[in-house]
């Protein structure tokens, strides 16, 4: 006779990706399962190794805005509008200010827990985030749209790689960017080692983004470095910088730029006003973490 196999019992974990920017989401909507103590640098960490652990670029907790300490400073009058907060980690363990792949990623696995109904996302739904309130809402047919605020240029930089300089716009997603348009084929690039910058004008740390521009403020081609994490497979604030980058290189203040990364294609639509930001969201599994993972 078969013996039956074992439950295991354990924190739920799901595992995503938005054009293979890949994160482990912590469902946890009353902020019980993963409070700040337990959620630390270390099991972020562990979380995100790609050998001993789930492998990611990083963490998204899914909780409710009230349940994390520091939404009430990052939100101010926004608060009671954003009934959700992405918490949202770097590989890491630092904490990430915004991230429009893992926002996409973040509403997709809201709506896979059951803890909101896609259709009824259509229209946008209020997030909290540690860059500000931001509104992501579902495509018809798939695919998340994100509201990602207005690109605001603060300086330019230059980035130095794989022995080249790069000379790039400084840019606020949210997040610092240094966006890098060259004629240099980003695919022959080594991006295994971080890029040299200015730390005065990006005394935070920056993501690179080395821009190669296929049709003039239309579309571009991009690979990226992201601060506490390396290079990814793709960016969606870095993916929103570049875009504003190669607008801004035809003098132009708005169009719609389709982006590609290494992990598939974005749309990003710029104005004075904001930044959207369009792509698909994947769930790949779900499953429960290990006693004996969580007791190592």
């Amino acid at each position: 006779m078969t013996a039956s196999p074992r439950v295991l019992k354990g924190p739920r974990v799901l595992k995503g990706h938005g054009t293979e920017n890949d994160f482990v989401v912590l469902p946890d909507p009353d902020g019980t399962v993963w409070p700040e103590d337990r959620l630390d640098a270390a099991t972020v960490r562990r979380l995100c190794d790609r050998r001993a652990g789930l492998g990611g670029d990083g963490v998204l907790r899914l909780v409710r805005s009230v349940h994390v300490p520091d939404a009430p400073a990052v939100l101010g009058e926004a608060l009671g509008s954003c009934e959700w907060f992405m918490d949202h980690r770097n590989a890491d363990g630092s904490y990430a200010e915004m991230c429009g792949n893992g926002i996409r990623l973040f509403l997709h696995a809201l709506v896979a827990e059951g803890l909101l109904e896609r259709s009824a996302c259509e229209a946008g739904v209020l997030v909290g985030t540690r860059g500000g309130p931001r509104r992501v809402g579902a495509v018809p047919g798939g695919g998340y749209w994100v509201d990602m605020g207005p690109a605001r240029e603060f300086g330019h930089g230059t980035a130095r790689l794989d022995g080249r300089s790069f000379a790039g716009r400084a840019v606020s997603m949210g997040n610092p960017h240094l966006a890098a348009l060259t004629d240099v084929d980003v695919d022959t690039l080594d991006l295994t080692g971080a890029p040299e910058f200015d730390p005065a004008l990006f005394p935070d740390g920056v993501n690179v983004e080395l821009v190669n521009v296929l049709e003039p403020a239309a579309h571009v081609r991009l690979r990226v470095f992201e601060r506490g994490v390396g290079e990814t497979r793709s960016c969606g604030t870095g993916a929103c910088a570049a875009a504003y980058a190669a607008l801004a290189a035809e003098d132009r203040t708005e169009g719609t730029v389709v982006v590609d990364v290494p992990g598939g294609r974005l749309a990003v639509q710029v104005d004075p006003r904001t930044t959207v930001l369009t792509g698909p969201a994947v769930l790949v599994s779900a499953g429960v973490l290990c006693p004996e993972w969580l007791g190592a």
